[in-house]
């Protein structure tokens, strides 16, 4: 199990990012949030499905992720993906 923190840049704004990062997240059994003052994502779980997500993320109509910047972060306790404000 790992945690990830992603930035992105790129039309991720007004495209419904948060609400498809979510759905996908969740969809995943993924914990976690997404925010979108600087589009910022955290992921919790099995690494190969954080990236199943951000390649589904990639894979969106309205969203063109142009840049995307990644570390690693310390594992907490939560339950579920949230949309933070």
């Amino acid at each position: 199990k790992v945690r990830k923190h992603f930035y992105f840049s790129g039309r991720v704004q007004g495209v419904g990012f948060r609400y498809q990062a979510t759905r996908l997240a969740r969809g995943l059994g993924l914990t976690g949030w997404v925010m979108t003052y600087r589009v910022e994502l955290e992921a919790q779980g099995d690494e190969a499905l954080i990236w199943d997500l951000v390649t589904a993320l990639h894979k969106q109509p309205y969203i063109q992720i142009e840049d995307m910047e990644t570390e690693e972060r310390p594992l907490k306790e939560e339950r579920g993906f949230q949309m933070a404000n």
